[in-house]
């Protein structure tokens, strides 16, 4: 018999251990893709009712001044008889401030009202209508300015939103009422973050406008110098925040026409 050549024996050899360790190969486990978890989306705060916390980074003293004007306001609402309402955060609660005696001159013969509460954002304002202070009365107008104390905290659109969400409150609570939505008055210095913001939530909240329930008004023009400033006389603090007496003044003068037409 004549002999194997080497190169065959080797070739038989290792088709013979292929055929023993394929099956393995086959059955072994295979492994599972990772699962990348996704942090859930964000929840846009300005759009969640809720009333003022100290777990909000609020100090105590506007926690409890939040409580006693909110059950101050929902008296009033109950008592009924407002046909102008003014609606937002300290700049309108500085209407029982500094622009009282603005407020006497141009709305004290009126049947009007100021439910504004400092350090309010969006979330609080919608709690408030939700929780007694938007039930009781027919207004004829609501003056609603709110959002700069959600500059920073949350982005311009998410601002928008939350006043959207106001708007929108009003008009279901209050289905006649003629709404004056006014944009964030300017604030901080010229070229600061937080002038931009308040800018670029104004120009998101614009669209409101319907001419029909809604009217959009921006007055920054008359708070603003040629030089992109805030003087002095018309807004206090430092940076520029709150408005003056004569802030005040340039404000009521500057809403007296569509006021006035709302209110026929």
């Amino acid at each position: 018999m004549k002999p194997r050549h080497p190169s065959t024996i080797l070739l038989f050899v290792s088709s013979v251990v292929l055929l023993l360790i394929l099956p393995a190969c086959q059955t072994a486990p295979v492994s599972k893709p990772v699962s990348v978890k996704t942090a859930p989306p964000h929840p846009n705060t300005a759009l969640i009712p809720v009333p003022q916390r100290a777990e909000d980074g609020l100090p105590p003293n506007a926690v409890s001044g939040f409580i006693s004007r909110h059950q101050r306001y929902t008296a009033l609402a109950q008592q009924g008889g407002i046909d102008l309402l003014f609606l937002g955060d300290s700049i309108t609660q500085g209407w029982d401030g500094p622009g009282r005696p603005v407020w006497s001159q141009y709305y004290g013969n009126l049947k009007a009202a100021c439910f504004g509460v400092g350090y309010d954002r969006t979330q609080h304002v919608l709690w408030r209508l939700q929780n007694g202070e938007g039930v009781g009365f027919s207004p004829k107008a609501i003056v609603l300015m709110i959002g700069t104390n959600n500059i920073g905290l949350n982005p311009p659109a998410e601002i928008a939103a939350g006043i959207g969400a106001i708007v929108a409150e009003l008009r279901t609570r209050f289905a006649d009422v003629k709404i004056l939505l006014l944009g964030i008055f300017p604030r901080d210095f010229k070229d600061s973050r937080k002038r931009r913001l308040v800018t670029e939530t104004n120009r998101l909240i614009a669209p409101l406008n319907d001419n029909r329930h809604v009217f959009y008004l921006d007055l920054a023009d008359k708070f603003i110098d040629a030089d992109g400033n805030i003087p002095p006389a018309l807004v206090g603090n430092n940076p520029p925040l709150h408005p003056t007496a004569v802030g005040y003044a340039v404000w009521a003068e500057a809403i007296r026409a569509p006021l006035a037409q709302m209110l026929q």
